[in-house]
């Protein structure tokens, strides 16, 4: 293998360990917060950490519909001035949610989401349309699994060992992460744009107009439809699964143990990785769109069996958190990197990745809002990981009928460009 063949196969491995870093330095100014229970406070008859939560959500699912403009309209120059202007704006209202009276830190979180809903677009932008997005993307998108034990791991550390006090968690989690967040900004302004032979095979990414977005959706509608069905039942599970993962392990009988998170998650995020990043492996992109399909629909029905075997007692509690989890991540990660990346490949849009996440981000942000409220307001005598057991058993087996349909939809309007 000589040099010119190395030099791909390096910065493929830089970019993606760049991105895999940079977005859990993200994760860490908006996550990390969730571990932390105010005491079991109510706010009109609302637990205060719920109302925190479903806030933050809230602010993330309208910058998620903002973003379909916003992201797909994203020019490479200056994107890390824009980072830094999101990121630095979600700390400074973690540093208001520690001074101010707790009522205004449900407007701090609401303002903290719709910050951190830009920066998946952000950061994959220095990803996509380029023959390694695959491997790139992949890594990018189990960071946030890595990172959601990581950073909370680092949270729980600062309260233990530090002595900071809940309200005061979420900005210094944020300080820790700071300084290498900007090192890594740095360092992916300096990898260069995708090539030619990135462009031949993947199609140019482009920021896209108004006609090209509405192209798309005539195109593409009931399609789109399906996706964002799938991808609604999918936020739902990974949103419960995140936001009360401190809850869930805390009725399995590991409370205190803060290495937990970084220990469970770290294995499904190396499985994940190896998985679909041998996705490249694959050249002719509708193959690799048709194979994504099918590691969705199996995740969806790992995570449901993996739950209905511990709702009926025949699998044990740490078990069911990593073998559910790495099935909702089997069928969530794909949407985040790789699924439309091969979509756009395949039928040669003219566009960008973010465009696509964006729809189906929105509406599935959505979605977790309405649950969370719903569990909220439906007096139910029953635990965090009962409630998302019984969840994850219905919503994946619709997801998985759902999968079924975009795959037979999708492969159908293929044959029916190949056929003019």
């Amino acid at each position: 293998m000589n040099h010119s063949t190395y030099r791909p196969v390096l910065w493929a491995f830089l970019l993606a360990t760049l991105t895999f870093f940079a977005y859990t330095c993200v994760f860490a100014f908006r996550k990390p917060f969730s571990i932390a229970t105010f005491g079991g406070r109510q706010l009109w008859g609302i637990s205060y950490q719920t109302l925190l939560i479903i806030s933050q959500v809230i602010g993330y699912m309208l910058s998620k519909f903002i973003g379909i403009r916003f992201i797909s309209s994203l020019r490479r120059e200056k994107r890390w001035k824009i980072a830094f202007l999101l990121i630095g704006t979600a700390w400074l209202s973690m540093l208001f949610f520690a001074l101010l009276p707790p009522v205004w830190g449900i407007l701090c979180f609401l303002v903290n989401g719709f910050m951190m809903g830009f920066m998946w677009g952000v950061v994959f932008s220095y990803a996509e349309g380029r023959r390694s997005t695959d491997f790139i993307g992949s890594a990018l998108a189990v960071s946030f699994i890595f990172a959601g034990g990581f950073t909370r791991s680092v949270a729980k550390w600062l309260m233990t060992d530090w002595g900071v006090p809940e309200h005061w968690m979420p900005f210094a989690t944020g300080a820790v992460f700071a300084l290498p967040l900007a090192l890594f900004f740095y360092l992916l302004e300096k990898v260069p744009p995708p090539d030619p032979a990135d462009v031949e095979e993947r199609q140019q990414r482009v920021a896209m107009t108004s006609e090209d977005r509405r192209l798309i959706v005539r195109r593409f509608k009931h399609g789109l439809i399906a996706l964002g069905l799938i991808y609604t039942l999918l936020t739902v599970m990974r949103d419960i699964r995140d936001n009360y993962m401190g809850n869930m392990w805390e009725e399995l009988g590991y409370a205190g143990q803060s290495a937990i998170f970084t220990r469970s998650e770290t294995m499904i995020t190396v499985v994940l990785l190896v998985m679909m990043s041998s996705i490249v492996l694959i050249r002719k992109n509708i193959r690799a769109f048709q194979l994504i399909h099918g590691m969705i629909a199996a995740g969806f029905m790992l995570a449901a069996i993996s739950s209905w075997l511990f709702f009926s007692g025949w699998l044990d509690g740490a078990i069911w958190m990593q073998s559910a989890g790495l099935g909702l991540y089997m069928a969530y990660i794909p949407f985040n990197s790789i699924f439309f990346e091969r979509m756009i490949a395949s039928f040669r849009l003219r566009g960008n990745v973010g465009f696509l996440i964006y729809i189906t981000d929105a509406f599935g942000y959505l979605g977790s809002v309405l649950v969370m409220l719903a569990k909220e307001s439906v007096d139910l005598d029953i635990t965090w990981s009962q409630y998302y057991a019984r969840a994850v058993m219905g919503l994946a087996l619709i997801g998985f009928i759902g999968t079924l349909y975009a795959l037979v939809y999708f492969s159908s309007s293929y044959r029916r460009q190949s056929d003019h």
